[in-house]
């Protein structure tokens, strides 16, 4: 409001009237009866109501031609436009609306109008500013004109009040787990700091003081004391708690300024920092450029806000609505009128899909085998040691609710945020552990990693043979332990081979010739079958997830081998893409739910990971599951499939995780169906470990994928830990 005081204190300079010490006294003669003066209304009637339909049109340059010329003199054209700007923008005006009510004459020269407004705001809603007047002069030489003065805007301005937005913003609510464990709260605490301008001794010390110990610029505390009276007790800004806390810190503001503190809640506090840091995001103060949106919605620039994650896609439930009043403040500090007012609408918690214990049990289970294989026999690093990370995603097959998202490494999202709760030096220390670590612990894995599928992405060959009638479950082929088509020759990753194969034996087996031979055959069917059904499955596509930002990844087909190598597609093309290799790059998030729809039946689900918000005991299911696309396949098709999966893990020595699950109790009372998967990484780094599951094996519940980065075969890293992580969510084993 500086500007507008500024503007204020110009313009009725300009308007004062003489004091009556100034005028002569002089004798009057003795009034007569003077004839009835009549005028033309046409025109006045005409200019007042073209200046107001100017104003309506937020047409400034118009309003200020239309003044007279000595309206003119007392302010510039930009100075007229800024004033009327500045006062919308403190009330967060949308549009203006005007009834004229009569038009009369005042004398020979002047007629005014008499006329109502209606303003729309976002915040205040509609005002209504009724029994207004607008003054309009006949000049000799140029007609008639507005007799413009600050008045017009509000008739309280003429008296030299200033117009203030007082703003009442709600806590930002709470975020639970699905068993009602808090995840995220306003524990956090900040002090706030406040000081009266005439008590302090030296000004030019506490400024000084100021900028350096509360996060504001001088240039920031000079804006802040110009818009304030010197009795004010004004709030200049915030420190941390821990900052408080400091006796020689809290000692320089109480006696470089007289300061006074108040500590308020903040969000700002992860009770367990690290187990969902990918999914929670962040918090923050606005940057530059999000300050001029916030302040029109009727916050500050002060105002936490999600700056990622769950914070940011539901910031707008979590904070609520702020509220307040619009009030004209006289110049001796007092309150005058007030113009409107609105309650704050009240901010809600939100409840997530995703299980806390579960979450845990995950990152405890990755640390431990990270550390159990830091080292091989023969002493020299493991995968333990040189694997970049991981990833583990469970989902609901029926619903697409995620139970447990987990990226790791992980890091503590208390050391993000604008006010961290930890402590200052602990985040400092944390951010810089975390920008040092080659393995990049802010990457969300599961949305956000790309990866090749390696033969997790079997699934997608054995449909599309079957479905586009290709093969039959009968078609077999001999599985000879190698594939060789015009001098190209590729082994199978079992010497010797599998012998005789179907399409059910070969995913028990993994028998990567008889794949090759399917990619092969398909792509001699029609190169676009295999691409085709890739995304068809949800592969190389977005997933839907609102909540979380998603890389779409890749398919390979045709037109994009050409439009990227300027190669034509070839048969190499396809029987790499036929066991999950080449230029394919998928997230986890997608594997899952491809798997979820094999569960299902065919059903792609969108992944979500908000099941309630509310208040308290009132809460309301905002999960709406969503079948995005279906396989369209029949199901004869996905059968097959699914009894080659479940022999994954049931058919001793040739389903390639039996050893894994054979001696589990899962087994006995649940049943688990997956694949597993060792997808070649560039140069000569380990392969990248898969298993892509579903359980129980009668009416599927939830899908799990786990992925470890450069860490070997999938049934002996991925297949180990996916039982782990099973056995936990069923058994609480």
């Amino acid at each position: 409001m500086r500007r507008i005081a500024v503007l204020l204190l110009f313009v009725m300079v300009g308007c004062t009237p003489q004091s009556p010490a100034m005028v002569s006294e002089v004798s009057l003669p003795t009034l007569v009866p003077l004839p009835t003066v009549t005028i033309d209304l046409q025109e006045p009637a005409r200019i007042a109501t073209a200046f107001l339909g100017a104003w309506q049109a937020q047409d400034f340059a118009t309003m200020y031609s239309l003044l007279v010329f000595n309206s003119q003199d007392t302010i510039s054209e930009d100075d007229f436009r800024d004033l009327y700007q500045d006062v919308q923008d403190e009330m967060t005006f949308e549009s203006v609306t005007f009834q004229a009510v009569s038009m009369a004459p005042v004398g020979s020269r002047t007629a005014q109008l008499s006329y109502n407004v209606t303003f729309q705001t976002r915040l205040l809603g509609e005002i209504e500013d009724d029994g207004r007047t607008l003054t309009v002069i006949s000049d000799p030489q140029t007609g008639w004109g507005v007799a413009w003065t600050i008045g017009d805007i509000f008739a309280d301005f003429a008296t030299g009040a200033t117009l203030d937005f007082e703003g009442t913003s709600p806590s930002r609510s709470n975020i639970y787990d699905s068993d009602d464990e808090i995840v995220a709260s306003m524990q956090g605490r900040v002090v706030e700091v406040f000081v009266v301008q005439e008590d302090v001794d030296d000004w030019q010390t506490c400024r000084t003081t100021l900028a350096d110990l509360v996060d504001v610029t001088a240039e920031r505390v000079d804006q802040i004391f110009a818009n304030a009276q010197p009795t004010w007790s004004t709030r200049v800004g915030r420190i941390e708690s821990t900052a408080y806390g400091d006796t020689a810190i809290r000692s320089r503001l109480e006696t470089d300024c007289d300061a006074t503190f108040e500590g308020v809640p903040i969000r700002g506090y992860y009770p367990n920092g690290n187990v969902m840091a990918h999914i929670l995001g962040a918090v923050g103060l606005p940057d530059e450029s999000q300050v001029d949106d916030l302040v029109r919605l009727g916050y500050n620039s002060e105002t936490i806000i999600g700056q990622s994650g769950i914070e940011l896609s539901w910031n707008d439930v979590l904070m609520g609505q702020p509220g307040g009043r619009l009030v004209f403040t006289n110049p001796d500090g007092t309150r005058g009128r007030i113009l409107a007012e609105a309650s704050s609408v009240v901010s809600e918690s939100i409840w997530l899909t995703v299980d806390l214990d579960l979450q845990q049990f995950i990152i405890n289970t990755f640390n431990d085998y990270y550390l159990r294989n830091r080292f091989r026999a023969d002493g020299a690093p493991g995968w333990g040691t040189t694997s970049p990370g991981a990833s583990a995603v469970m989902i609901d097959v029926n619903t697409g609710a995620i139970l447990a998202m987990v990226s790791f490494p992980t890091y503590d999202a208390n050391a993000y945020t604008s006010f961290p709760a930890i402590g200052r030096d602990a985040a400092n220390a944390e951010q810089e552990r975390v920008a040092e670590d080659e393995r990049d612990p802010l990457l969300n894995r599961v949305t956000q990693g790309t990866y090749p599928a390696g033969s997790v992405f079997k699934v997608v060959d054995a449909i599309a043979v079957l479905d586009t009638g290709v093969y039959d479950a009968n078609t077999t082929y001999f599985c000879s332990g190698f594939w060789e088509y015009q001098g190209d020759f590729r082994t199978d990753w079992l010497a010797g081979g599998h012998a005789s194969v179907n399409t059910r034996t070969a995913l028990r087996g993994s028998c990567n010739p008889f794949f090759y031979q399917t990619g092969f055959v398909l792509n001699n069917a029609d190169p676009y079958f295999l691409p085709t059904y890739s995304r068809r499955l949800g592969l190389g596509v977005p997933t839907g997830i609102a909540d979380l930002p998603e890389n779409p990844g890749q398919i390979p087909d045709p037109d994009s081998a050409l439009r990227l190598t300027g190669l034509p597609w070839s048969y190499a093309n396809a029987i790499n893409l036929s066991i999950g290799q080449g230029e394919i790059a998928v997230t986890p998030l997608q594997m899952v739910r491809m798997y979820a729809g094999i569960a299902n039946g065919g059903n792609l689900m969108q992944p979500y990971l908000v099941q309630e918000q509310g208040i308290l005991n009132q809460r309301t299911v905002v999960a709406t599951p969503t079948v995005v696309s279906q396989f369209d396949v029949s199901a004869y098709t996905l059968e097959i499939v699914r009894q080659g999966l479940c022999d994954v893990t049931t058919v001793p020595f040739s389903g390639t995780a039996h050893h894994i699950f054979r001696d589990s109790p899962l087994m006995d009372t649940v049943g688990v169906c997956g694949k597993t998967g060792t997808a070649q990484a560039p140069g000569d780094d380990l392969p990248f470990s898969w298993f892509a599951s579903y359980a129980p094996a009668e009416n599927p519940q939830v899908a799990l994928v786990v992925l470890v980065e450069n860490a070997g075969d999938g049934s002996a890293v991925a297949a180990p830990i996916s039982r782990d992580i099973l056995e936990f969510y069923f058994l609480n084993n």
